[in-house]
């Protein structure tokens, strides 16, 4: 039913964190606005956990060189993505973070993907505003922020 059902990859259990509200079937509808995705990180028992599980990655490393940071920008995502290149530009002021900002292509007749595309000006303007949020607030705590994705205008017109 969902993306993961087809990967064929197994991750290490430390490297998977689900956020319950927001599943298929969760108590909400779905991460759609930036505000969103911060308030999810300074819910104290998330952020903990969170650095649980980064610390458990970087204790493993001989020698640590930066992070690479994957992060929608058009919903909520750009949020977490935010509040997650300011945890580690805080915590490890002299690594490298590389930040990728990923936005979908929209096609002509509507459709993203395969999936119908938001109707309604207020779902174009969250993800206008998710797109403009998540690009200051990336760049601004990463070393180097690269906005990607396969439109030359990052699906804003």
């Amino acid at each position: 039913r969902v993306w993961s059902d087809y990967l064929s990859v197994h991750l290490h259990p430390k490297s998977i964190y689900v956020i319950r509200q927001y599943m298929h079937n969760g108590d909400c509808d779905c991460l759609e606005a930036f505000g969103q995705g911060e308030r999810l990180l300074e819910d104290p028992g998330c952020l903990e956990e969170l650095e649980d599980r980064l610390h458990f990655y970087v204790e493993e490393c001989d020698y640590l060189q930066g992070f690479q940071v994957l992060c929608d920008l058009h919903n909520g995502f750009s949020g977490v993505g935010a509040k997650v290149t300011e945890l580690l530009h805080d915590e490890y002021s002299g690594k490298g973070i590389l930040t990728w900002g990923l936005t979908p292509v929209m096609s002509n007749e509507g459709v993203r993907l395969g999936f119908p595309r938001p109707q309604g000006s207020q779902k174009n303007l969250y993800r206008l505003m998710n797109i403009a949020l998540g690009i200051v607030h990336l760049s601004s705590h990463s070393s180097l922020f690269c906005p990607l994705s396969l439109s030359g205008s990052l699906g804003i017109k």
